[in-house]
């Protein structure tokens, strides 16, 4: 028997989390909720109870697709349907995994009954379950981007299309969608942050006493799930009751053109791109109104508003923070308060517990948990103390000179593309060649396991030989499993993309320190357009550092190489033997992902043994050996160049380019020159 999962009005603190879910029950128009911030924080464990709080849906008995009985659609798969028997059952929530296939997400339509027996034999995916119910997204921002576009189709549309050569199947999909994300694993794309309606920052609270009261409840659930629910059963149904009375409010409510323009000043205000961000907000702060039992709009209804639609529409460059400055808000709001604005009660009576934000929060509570310790809403963080003023600046006295502070990086470029020869398997990206769900079709071949995509040319050639022997009669073509094709498509893949950062002595210059940091966030930046992986490995002195594991987070990466000090001896061995050590433990961890090396240095070998050249050209040999495509960026300044970062590039068998050479402006054929390199090194 399963336990009573662990009710929504006994979790503590995640106020803002909580009101933009009960705003979205209220009025799921409003297009979801992205949930951002570290784990342990009870994201899913609020999900859960929200659902709990829902209505029981009727639904036509029998529909895989849940109809409503009043309304049928009338284009649902297995209607038309009938007046007649009809059920009733929970909302559901469905959770979508990470690693869920496109025929899992949006149904599998069986080609080969269609081909030969005219027959739609459609399987619904997760979006047909969650429909008139919840999706659940945990770690949205580690979906394909391919997955991450169908779901917010479906939801901005409220019907999912499903076609495989000619055959169609659509069927409705609204639901309230929650996905959540961890931003150090990487960020989503602002085309897709723009299509959630609602984002919510959430952290562990850092109060004792809070903390305390989330173990202590926790710890009680564990005991006696039941006993603990049944506790906590009247605030559960006072705020079920809340948020029926808000939905049978909200026809009610009238949005005033006061309120109209405050909200389309605040999105001028704040640049937003197109108008999604004024109709969200503005129906938000409807749904606020609602919440808190009013059938007009307040100013603070907009500010509230406001804060959750706004702030991930404001992400205008791949490393900017999502944020809001509060001040330039409510300075634009009081500066288009109309006279006939209603006044804000400063102490609305909204009904049962009058504990969130904006006045319309959830029921009060000494605040509550999940399975790791529950965090509460940002402001319950304390700010961090003011940085030190930096140390200032020493001049060195040679290459060897003590450690430099950072220096800050010069303005990022449009880079040229650098990719990796060949052609790969790995997951859907933008950088180099590969075999992919998606793409240009090229060939075809029998399937392997379950058919995807057809290559109908293949599948007819193959059927047409055995006609007469398959006592085919009329126009219709007799085809079996065995003439089936699976098409094969190339497209692009995501890469590995591991840089190799010199920040040693003679790279210490401010001026060129400054140019190389410029132009490692410049390729930072390609990377976080092209859907790769990043690592930074950093030498210097004596050793070198592994600075960024491999990530999907660029910011990360950004952040890392913003701090970045310099100073002492040039250990290249020491940097190249770190990086093939860092690039065999991801082969195993993931061999379909490709590698490209970057290693960024002006070629000298100064430190790490009686000869660090020869020790850094076998160094250079070890990654010839595994065939990874590499380039050498070099960093050399000045009238007089060795040319020790074009030997370098040689040894890795890979290719060198300058600083100036790595502008998407200066130069062409960099992809051939890297391809061509690889080839003759293999």
């Amino acid at each position: 028997m399963a336990s009573a999962p662990y009710p929504f009005t006994a979790v503590v603190g995640m106020d803002d989390m909580r009101l933009s879910l009960l705003l979205n029950a209220v009025s799921p128009a409003i297009g979801g909720v992205l949930v951002r911030g570290e784990k342990g924080t009870a994201k899913s464990t609020i999900v859960r109870g929200l659902t709990a709080l829902l209505p029981v849906m009727d639904v036509v008995a029998g529909c895989r697709f849940s109809c409503a009985p009043e309304a049928p659609d009338s284009q649902c798969p297995d209607g038309p349907h009938e007046p007649g028997a009809n059920a009733s059952r929970p909302t559901r929530m469905v959770e979508l995994p990470v690693g869920a296939s496109e025929d899992r997400l949006v149904g599998a339509l069986d080609i080969e009954r269609a081909l030969a027996e005219g027959v739609k034999a459609f399987e619904p995916g997760l979006l047909a379950d969650a429909h008139r119910g919840i999706l659940y997204v945990d770690e949205v921002n580690l979906l394909h981007d391919h997955l991450i576009d169908l779901l917010l189709d479906a939801a901005a549309m409220g019907s999912s299309y499903v076609e495989r050569e000619g055959v169609s199947v659509r069927h409705a999909a609204r639901f309230l969608l929650v996905g959540t994300m961890n931003p150090e694993e990487g960020e989503l794309r602002p085309q897709l942050l723009d299509r959630f309606g609602l984002t919510v920052e959430v952290a562990a609270s850092r109060e004792p006493e809070q903390r305390v009261e989330v173990v202590r409840r926790r710890l009680a659930y564990d005991d006696d799930a039941a006993d603990f629910a049944a506790r906590w059963a009247e605030e559960e149904t006072s705020l079920r009751e809340r948020i029926v009375a808000a939905r049978e409010l909200l026809p009610q409510v009238a949005l005033g053109d006061a309120a109209l323009l405050q909200i389309a000043a605040t999105c001028a205000a704040f640049e937003v791109d197109g108008m999604r961000a004024d109709i969200v907000m503005a129906r938000t702060a409807t749904a606020l109104a609602a919440w808190a039992g009013r059938t007009d709009v307040t100013s603070e209804d907009v500010r509230q508003a406001a804060l959750l639609a706004l702030p991930h529409r404001r992400r205008r460059a791949p490393f900017d923070a999502p944020g809001l400055d509060e001040d330039k808000l409510d300075e634009t709001l009081d500066q288009f308060k109309g006279e006939d604005a209603p006044d804000d009660d400063p102490d609305p009576d909204p009904g049962p517990g009058d504990g969130g934000p904006g006045g319309g929060g959830v029921p009060p509570q000494g605040e509550g948990p999940d399975a790791a310790p529950d965090g509460a809403q940002p402001d319950d963080v304390p700010e961090a103390p003011e940085a030190p003023a930096p140390a200032p600046q020493q001049e060195p006295s040679g290459s060897g000179a003590g450690e430099r502070a950072a220096v800050k990086a010069a303005e990022p470029f449009r880079t040229k593309v650098l990719s990796v020869p060949g052609l790969g398997e790995g997951a859907a990206g933008r950088r180099s060649r590969a075999r992919t769900e998606h793409g240009r079709t090229t060939g075809s071949q029998r399937p392997r396991g379950t058919l995807t995509k057809l290559h109908l040319t293949a599948t007819v050639q193959a059927a047409a030989p055995h006609q007469r022997a398959r006592g085919r009669s009329g126009r219709g073509l007799v085809v079996r499993r065995d003439d089936l094709r699976q098409a094969t498509r190339e497209g692009r893949e995501g890469n590995l993309v591991l840089f190799a950062v010199d920040a040693s002595g003679s790279m210490a210059a401010r001026q060129r320190m400054s140019a190389v940091k410029g132009a490692v966030l410049s390729l930072l930046l390609d990377a976080y357009q092209r859907r790769d992986k990043v690592g930074l490995v950093t030498f210097r002195g004596k050793d070198a550092e592994l600075a960024l594991p491999p990530t999907s987070s660029v910011d990360a990466a950004a952040a890392r190489l913003e701090q970045l000090p310099t100073g002492g001896r040039t250990p290249l061995a020491a940097g190249l033997l770190k990086a093939h050590d860092v690039l065999r433990v991801e082969r195993l961890r993931d061999p379909s992902r490709r590698p490209l090396l970057v290693v960024v240095t002006d070629g000298r070998a100064t430190g790490g043994g009686q000869d660090p050249v020869a020790l850094a050209a076998r160094a250079a040999r070890l990654h010839a050996a595994d065939s990874v495509a590499c380039v050498v960026v070099d960093c050399e300044t000045g009238p007089v160049r060795l040319g020790l970062a074009g030997s370098l590039a040689r040894e890795l068998g890979g290719t060198a380019v300058t600083l100036d050479e790595l502008r998407a402006d200066s130069i062409a054929g960099l992809v051939r020159e890297v391809q061509g390199t690889s080839r003759r090194a293999a």
